[in-house]
C-alpha cells in the first residue's frame, strides 16, 4: 500500500496534460471549457509540490487521443507491488491504461480486471491498514470485489463505501492526511459511513467540498488546493503545515489533487 500508513509517498507517476484537454469530461465542477495551457501550468506546480515533499516524480508524455489522460490515478491501483489495471468507469477513457501498463510493467506485476467489472482509481482511498473502496457511477460492485480480493490476500482490510451521485469519486470528497484521520466533505458522506473506522473526522464545509481532496505527508505536511479559505483555517487549526496549488484549471475537468498521480512506493 504505497505511502499510505506512514505517508512517505516516495515515488509517483504523473502524465502531462493532453493537447485535447478542452474535450475532457466535465459535469461536476466545470464552469467553462477546460484550457490545456492553464491546466499544464497547474500540473507543473503540482509536480513541483510533490518533489518539494520528497516524492520522486516520473512525468509521462501527453496522450492526444485521450483528453482525460492526465488523471492517471484512475488507471491503476497499487497493492504491494501489484498494479491492478481496471476497466475504466467511463467508456471514453477506455484505452488510457495501455500506456500506464507499459510503464508500470518495469517495476510492478500487472493484473487486468475482467470484463464486466469496472473501477476508477479515484474511488480508492488508502487509510492506514486498509483500503476504502467507493461504489460509484464509475466503480461497480464487480470491480470493487475484484480489487478487494487482492487487498485481502495481502492482509489488509477493505471498507466498501457507497458514493452519492452528488460527487464523482470517493477521493473527490474524502482523503486521509494522517494516521487515524479522515477529511470529508459535508453534504456528501455521512458520519455513519466513516466513524466505524476513523478515530478523527475533519469536516469541510459543503461550499468548499472540493478542498477535502488533499495529499498528506508525514509530520502533518499537507498539499491542498488553493482558494479555499475556510478549509485552510480548519486545517491549520488542526496543526497541519500547508502547501497550496492552484487547481482551478484542473477543477474545470472534474479533476482534483490526487487524480493527477499514482503513488507507486
Amino acid at each position: 500500500m504505497p505511502g499510505a500508513y506512514d505517508r512517505s509517498r516516495n515515488s509517483a507517476v504523473v502524465r502531462s496534460i493532453s493537447s485535447n484537454y478542452s474535450k475532457a469530461l466535465s459535469s461536476y465542477f466545470g464552469t467553462k471549457t477546460p484550457n490545456q495551457e492553464e491546466a499544464q501550468g497547474s500540473h507543473d506546480a503540482y509536480v513541483t509540490a510533490l518533489r518539494a515533499h520528497g516524492t520522486e516524480v516520473t512525468v509521462l508524455p501527453e496522450l492526444p487521443a485521450f483528453p482525460d489522460s492526465c488523471f492517471v490515478e484512475d488507471t491503476a491501483v497499487m497493492v504491494d507491488g501489484k498494479a491492478i489495471i481496471p476497466n475504466m468507469g467511463h467508456p471514453s477513457r477506455e484505452g488510457e491504461q495501455k500506456a500506464v501498463m507499459d510503464h508500470m510493467s518495469n517495476f510492478a506485476e500487472i493484473i487486468r480486471m475482467p470484463k464486466g467489472a469496472k473501477l476508477d482509481g479515484g474511488d480508492i482511498v488508502f487509510f492506514d491498514d486498509r483500503y476504502l473502496v467507493g461504489i460509484s457511477t464509475r466503480t461497480n460492485k464487480e470491480g470493487a470485489d475484484f480489487l478487494s480480493n487482492f487487498i485481502k490476500e495481502d492482509g489488509y482490510d477493505v471498507e466498501l463505501i457507497n458514493v452519492p451521485e452528488t460527487t464523482l469519486h470517493l477521493t473527490t470528497v474524502c482523503s486521509s492526511p494522517r494516521e487515524g484521520t479522515i477529511i470529508a466533505a459535508e453534504g456528501h458522506l455521512t458520519e455513519n459511513q466513516i466513524s466505524r473506522f476513523a478515530e478523527e473526522i475533519i469536516w469541510i464545509p459543503n461550499n468548499e467540498s472540493y478542498a477535502s481532496n488533499t495529499i498528506g505527508y508525514s509530520n502533518d505536511r499537507l498539499i491542498v488546493a488553493g482558494g479555499f479559505p475556510k478549509t485552510r483555517n480548519i486545517l491549520q487549526n488542526e496543526g497541519f503545515r500547508l502547501m497550496s496549488v492552484d487547481m482551478e484549471p484542473i477543477m474545470q475537468a472534474d479533476g482534483s489533487l490526487t487524480c493527477l498521480s499514482v503513488f507507486t512506493s
